[in-house]
């Protein structure tokens, strides 16, 4: 593991000190940005730089948070960060991406840099509230971050490397307009390289603003290198070519990020969809009374996003725990709490009918602004590919037993907590491995789109198996202080039963009809593998689906039966 990686933020802050941080950043957000202004800035297309440096400096300090204490910040684990960004993705995403820019714009130096870079840039954003912008996607290379055209040539004196001129354009650049520092990657002979430039330095410069679809209230420009020279010491981590290991090391901490970003927006739609619905009378009595409703635009996505929360705070910490890096664990994190987020907003407007579709009620706003966190930081479909490569390799170098180890731990919870879901997380566990099993028999994986479709399936049965993690420890009283405190341990059992039936579900419909779509499987081998699959079993699982449904409901409406 790289100097300064994950192992930086192990432990993090203390319970009380998370939620003084969580309700401080409410209270601030009641005062500066309540529904209005956030209407206002969204119509201006405006990005509120006062504000977020309040929010980044004297005025909130939330930019200690990532910060270690010997640098005078506040040392937050990944646990920390994650409730940070669901509470200011709630608020809005827009302002949430401009703070996530200088986090994201300090973690070179955080996981790479020399202690005495660290000092040096680490102390100044903790006392000065410094913004910055993290320079890496570029016009040509997307996501794609191996495929530099940013160059950075050395300059030399009396034989001696003494700095770097960088030249090239970077795109989709959040605080590229407003940012006082910008972590650049770059070419350099020695290999990928990340830079810090300070606002101002010649050569740098930026776009106009970019009119985008959704999170209007950040900036988002190009931001453009032209002969610029940065000393030596600019070089993060003062050795060539450890750039994308830079980069690399903390993937699975700033997709967690993302994950929570799309997990406070889809509440923060959810929330206000639920209320609406006990107001709003319809033949005779209110929508949170109807089935129709409830269990098609409520339930589902309250249980979606509580799955996805079961897999974020299990990552966090297992990151805080110091156990590496967990790129493909936060690429899962990040890939179900995203779609899930939109999906709920998207919800969120239906539930508010006509109202919904206006830009009066703020779910079309969270619904255009939640839309981002499928795309940046890595696409879904990026993913998609990661988590299944990843798992693909894990399931060859087991010799298809990944999955079935998972599904015995899932028996064992399951006899200790019957009441959880772990028996059906077993189920759809069992399946993913026989139909990774298949496709490795038929070589499908050969075929670009079954690669992308096993890295859902594998996505949704971990998910399921985490949820009854979750479920199983809040019942044994083991949750951390720090956890999200929405639901007492009897919803989360029922939960993460519902939201294992729908994996158990997905992994044998679309399993099923990929290997068959794919020609895996012949008509006569096709009675087999459903067996094998343990379709029966999982039709069996699907009963009290709707007696759960009822109970969240009541849960969610405060139904005292």
């Amino acid at each position: 593991m790289a100097e300064g990686s994950a192992e930086a933020n192990t432990g993090g802050l203390d319970y009380e000190s998370l939620d003084l941080t969580v309700e401080a950043i409410r209270e601030f957000s009641e005062r500066y940005l309540p529904d209005e202004k956030l209407l206002e800035l969204d119509h201006d297309d405006e990005f509120p730089v006062d504000i977020v440096n309040e929010m980044c400096g004297e005025g909130l300090g939330v930019q200690l948070l990532f910060i270690p204490e010997e640098f005078d910040g506040m040392g937050g684990g990944a646990f920390d960060v994650y409730r940070v960004c669901e509470e200011i993705a709630r608020v809005d995403l827009g302002i949430a991406t401009g703070v996530l820019a200088t986090f994201l714009g300090a973690d070179p130096i955080v996981f790479g840099g020399s202690q005495e870079q660290k000092a040096r840039w680490l102390g100044r954003i903790a006392n000065e509230g410094l913004l910055m912008a993290y320079c890496a996607t570029e016009p040509e290379a997307g996501s794609d971050l191996g495929a530099l055209r940013t160059v950075a040539d050395r300059v030399e004196k009396d034989g001696q490397v003494v700095g770097y001129t960088i030249n090239g354009n970077k795109q989709w650049i959040s605080n590229g307009g407003f940012a006082d520092l910008y972590s650049v990657l770059a070419m350099a002979p020695g290999g990928p390289c990340w830079f810090i430039v300070e606002k101002g330095t010649e050569g740098l410069s930026h776009g106009k603003p970019e009119d985008k679809h959704g999170i209007r209230a950040s900036n988002t420009a190009t931001v453009s290198f032209d002969n610029v020279y940065v000393d030596v010491d600019s070089l993060v981590g003062e050795a060539e070519g450890q750039g994308l290991i830079q980069a690399q090391v903390v993937f699975g901490y700033t997709r967690l990020m993302v994950a929570a970003f799309g997990l406070g927006a889809g509440w923060a739609a959810l929330d206000r969809a639920i209320p609406y619905s006990v107001d709003r009378i319809q033949a005779g009595g209110p929508l949170s009374e109807k089935q129709g409703y409830t269990h098609k635009l409520i339930v589902p996505w309250v249980v979606n996003l509580e799955a996805s929360r079961a897999y974020i705070e299990e990552t966090a910490e297992r990151i805080d725990a110091g156990e590496g890096t967990l790129n493909t664990e936060g690429a899962i994190a990040k890939y179900m709490a995203t779609e899930f987020g939109n999906s709920a907003a998207e919800a969120s407007i239906q539930a508010l009918g006509g109202y919904g579709y206006t830009r009066e009620y703020m779910v079309e706003k969270i619904k255009r602004d939640v839309r981002i966190t499928t795309i940046y930081e890595g696409t879904s479909e990026i993913m998609e590919m990661t988590i299944s490569r990843d798992r693909w390799q894990e399931h060859l170098k087991t010799r298809g037993q990944y999955y079935h180890k998972q599904a015995q731990d899932m028996d064992q919870l399951h006899a200790a907590h019957p009441e959880i879901g772990a028996g059906t997380a077993s189920l759809a566990l069992r399946a993913l491995a026989e139909v990774l099993e298949r496709a490795r028999v038929g070589r499908l994986t050969r075929n670009q789109h079954i690669l992308l479709r096993l890295g859902v399936m594998i996505s949704y049965a971990e998910c399921a198996a985490a949820a009854a993690r979750r479920a199983a420890r809040a019942a044994d009283g083991q949750l951390s202080p720090k956890t999200d405190q929405r639901f007492d341990a009897a919803t989360l059992a029922v939960i993460s039963r519902v939201f294992a039936r729908t994996a158990a579900t997905k992994v044998t419909e679309e399993g099923l009809q990929w290997v068959r779509g794919a020609d895996g499987i012949t008509d006569a081998d096709l009675a087999g593998f459903e067996a094998a699959l343990g379709l029966a079993a999982i039709h069996h699982a699907q009963a009290g689906l709707l007696i759960d449904m009822d109970t969240i409901a009541d849960v969610l409406y405060d139904r005292h039966k």
